[in-house]
């Protein structure tokens, strides 16, 4: 184990790590949420809510877990999912890596474990999609074993504890963290532990507006008593997301279905089902996932040369949609037009789609906002 003062950490005594562990643990039987994750000792339910909550709201993940467990029951059930189940139970979390990436474990745990889920933290770790972070707070909290799980918020309240002068975006950084709560960590009730820590950083001690005179644990933190909260952690800034700009064509037939098309390119959002998007005036790039680049001088014509329709561009406006994704920032401006003729070009994956079906198809983010902003641009006309 690297030595904590080779990084200008110096670990408390084990007398001052014992009354640590207690007001905190205090504080959290009195103060925790009532979670349905945390209603069950499963640790199949228990690890799908882990990987929902990575970058996510607990607000937002409830409906989402709950949905997944009924649709998705069992690890044999996940294992053998359908890609347009597996997309739709995910449909809006965005991150659709994790949740291919937890098929992929799942189908590991059938072939390695017996359709058990593992119940050592080396075992655990060895699965697609599961880093230190997962393995840590499942093999703690559902298993019982002193594993830490170190995340942004639990980094966050040790930089503070300890004036941490490293910067807790920098991956390698991770391990002085680590390093830290494993001689933290109550051996009694890990997973407790774990969760009251996350919880604290992710409301009294979260980013933003923080309330560190209500922290059950202040008299321990070095930074509340010198008066450096706002210095902890340090945290470099984020790079600026890169403005991508598409356009989205919403099309009709006759009978008043519309034109999607399904996403076969590997990489970001790929097996979604979304209205046709042409990326227009892009830069130059090693990576393009969704169809063509066009000129924007003749974006309608581009579109029906690419698809092989002829269209009655209808002169309507709506607004353009916004979505950022962790390095991305898409713009899409909508048009719409009826199809006068044409067949479904072959070397597509296309569908005509009645409103009604919509539910059938995996929709991401995107596409839900555009159909938001047609709807809304159909009623105000």
């Amino acid at each position: 184990m690297l030595d904590l003062k080779e990084f200008g950490i110096e670990m408390w005594p084990e007398a001052k790590i014992i009354s640590f562990r207690k007001a905190l643990l205090e504080w959290y039987d009195k103060n925790k949420r009532d979670l349905p994750w945390r209603r069950t000792s499963d640790p199949y339910a228990i690890w799908v809510s882990e990987i929902m909550l990575q970058q996510t709201r607990v607000d937002t993940v409830i409906p989402y877990y709950e949905s997944f467990l009924y649709r998705l029951p069992t690890i044999a059930d996940l294992a053998a999912a359908e890609e347009e189940t597996l997309l739709k139970v995910w449909e809006g979390l965005g991150y659709y890596s994790r949740v291919r990436n937890m098929q992929t474990a799942a189908q590991q745990m059938v072939e390695r474990f017996d359709g058990q889920f593992p119940q050592t933290y080396e075992e655990i770790a060895s699965l697609k999609g599961i880093g230190p972070y997962t393995a840590g707070a499942v093999a703690s909290i559902a298993f019982g074993l002193p594993e830490p799980a170190v995340d942004g918020n639990v980094m966050r309240v040790l930089s503070r504890l300890f004036e941490v002068d490293y910067d807790i975006g920098i991956p390698a950084n991770r391990k002085i963290f680590q390093i830290m709560m494993e001689i933290l960590i109550d051996p009694e009730r890990p997973g407790d532990f774990n969760q009251a820590l996350m919880d604290l950083g992710s409301d009294i001690e979260a980013p933003v507006n923080p309330r560190p005179e209500e922290s059950p644990v202040k008299e321990f933190s070095a930074a509340y008593l010198h008066g450096t909260m706002d210095k902890y952690p340090i945290k470099a800034p984020k790079k600026k997301p890169v403005p991508v700009y598409y356009q989205a064509y919403i099309i009709r037939n006759q009978e008043n279905q519309f034109l999607l098309e399904k996403n076969t390119a590997a990489g970001l959002l790929s097996g979604f089902w979304s209205f046709p998007l042409i990326e227009k005036f892009a830069p130059a790039r090693k990576e393009i996932n969704l169809f063509e680049v066009a000129e924007e001088t003749d974006i309608l014509g581009t579109f029906e040369e690419a698809y092989g329709q002829k269209v009655d561009w209808q002169d309507a406006e709506f607004l353009p949609i916004q979505h950022v994704f962790s390095h991305r920032k898409w713009q899409v401006d909508l048009a719409e037009g009826v199809l006068i003729e044409g067949k479904l070009a072959q070397d597509r994956e296309l569908r005509w789609v009645s409103v009604e079906d919509f539910h059938s198809y995996p929709f991401a983010k995107p596409q839900q906002k555009l159909w938001e902003s047609y709807l809304k641009g159909k009623a105000e006309q």
